[in-house]
């Protein structure tokens, strides 16, 4: 994680000093609000980090991995306060499903998870000719885990309820804004690097928790869609 902080310092610094000309001759602020509709594909881990109890005896090798989301609509709300500082929160729900790995292969465990992913982030923003505002930003970030569902394998083997524990992280962030009109509207790009994790409890059929396991999750969150700012 200090590598990835600091390739992000080390690229904020280097377009500060490419966009430094652009940013002093900017033109008079924009409006302070900006809302944007993105599609978004959701890249997440999944791996167990540690087993904190197992009354199943799972085999030596099991290992899980979390399915990637194609695509969910997202909708980011930024507000400005500064010209080229904002804050930004996102709303969107992603389901994902959980599946055995290594020993575990082919093993439906988690069936359906859907996953609202609470961030905030500040962001500074790079003026280059044109509009073109670069960005880098870092926040935290909270996992809601809702409705999840025990897969066929885990329910084989009593595993009759699974819960998530919802759990909190951090979030870098980098892209671009792109106008296409004088009006407010633009195209941009975002990627969302978060480090985050999650514990899993299965319960038998009379409630016993059988098997307590420690997920990373740690997902690439990548956008894309229209801007408008006001």
């Amino acid at each position: 994680m200090k590598k990835v902080l600091g390739k992000a310092l080390g690229a904020a610094a280097l377009a500060l000093a490419f966009a430094s000309p652009a940013i002093a001759a900017d033109e008079a602020p924009a409006g302070k609000w900006q809302v944007k509709l993105l599609a978004t594909s959701v890249l997440a881990d999944g791996k167990i980090t540690a087993v904190r109890k197992d009354l199943i005896g799972l085999p030596t090798g099991s290992q899980t991995d979390a399915s990637n989301n194609s695509f969910t609509p997202t909708l980011a709300i930024e507000y400005f306060a500064l010209p080229n500082v904002s804050v930004e929160t996102i709303c969107c729900f992603t389901a994902h499903h959980v599946s055995g790995a290594g020993a575990l292969q082919g093993a439906a465990l988690v069936d359906h998870a859907l996953i609202l992913p609470a961030t905030v982030t500040a962001k500074y923003h790079f003026t280059l000719p044109g509009g073109i505002k670069p960005y880098v930003g870092a926040g935290g970030a909270w996992f809601f885990y809702i409705d999840e569902r025990a897969g066929a394998t885990a329910q084989t083997l009593g595993a009759k309820r699974v819960k998530l524990d919802n759990d909190a992280g951090v979030v870098v962030q980098g892209g671009i804004d792109i106008p296409i009109t004088k009006t407010g509207l633009g195209l941009t790009l975002d990627a969302k690097k978060y480090w985050i994790s999650t514990t899993a409890h299965f319960y038998t059929a009379n409630g016993t928790e059988a098997l307590t396991t420690r997920h990373r999750m740690d997902p690439w969150v990548l956008s894309a869609g229209v801007a408008y700012r006001f």
